[in-house]
């Protein structure tokens, strides 16, 4: 049998690459960090709950359709989250109170794996077909919540 030839040619890695690698382990969960910080900010400063659905500034989709776009009603339900009003904020946007939980413990399991501390946390392992019917429940809430019968309008923003 021929031996087997294999190609160790690696194409040059450019600036942005080499950069990425010379980061400390800690600076992924510091910038995402600095951006749910940002978000948070935001929210708590703007009051969103203070404004309708269709006051300004609102999203495309409400604009030009009237409809409830899928994530509409999500930072007015962060900041009911952050101030501790689950069902007011359920009432706003409920895959985002299920999803939140999930979201903070996959964040702070990351950030405590790569910041190389002596303990671990186990990461969630979420499987396809759990992601599959929280995103087809996220669909079926977005097009219920525009329907305008009685048990609908629970939802609608």
């Amino acid at each position: 049998m021929p031996p087997m030839y294999h190609y160790a040619y690696q194409p040059p890695k450019g600036k942005f690459q080499r950069l990425i690698e010379r980061l400390p382990r800690w600076a992924g969960p510091a910038g995402v960090g600095a951006l749910i910080s940002g978000g948070v900010a935001y929210t708590l400063l703007m009051r969103p709950t203070s404004a309708g659905a269709a006051d300004q500034p609102t999203c495309i989709m409400k604009l030009l359709t009237g409809f409830d776009c899928p994530g509409c009603g999500g930072t007015r339900a962060a900041w009911y989250m952050l101030h501790g009003d689950i069902p007011a904020a359920a009432h706003h946007h409920a895959p985002l109170v299920f999803a939140a939980p999930f979201l903070a413990y996959l964040y702070v399991a990351w950030t405590v794996n790569q910041l190389g501390l002596p303990f671990k946390l186990p990461m969630l392992q979420i499987s396809n077909k759990a992601l599959v019917i929280f995103l087809a429940a996220w669909l079926a809430f977005s097009v219920l919540r525009n329907l305008p019968w009685t048990p609908f309008t629970y939802f609608f923003v």
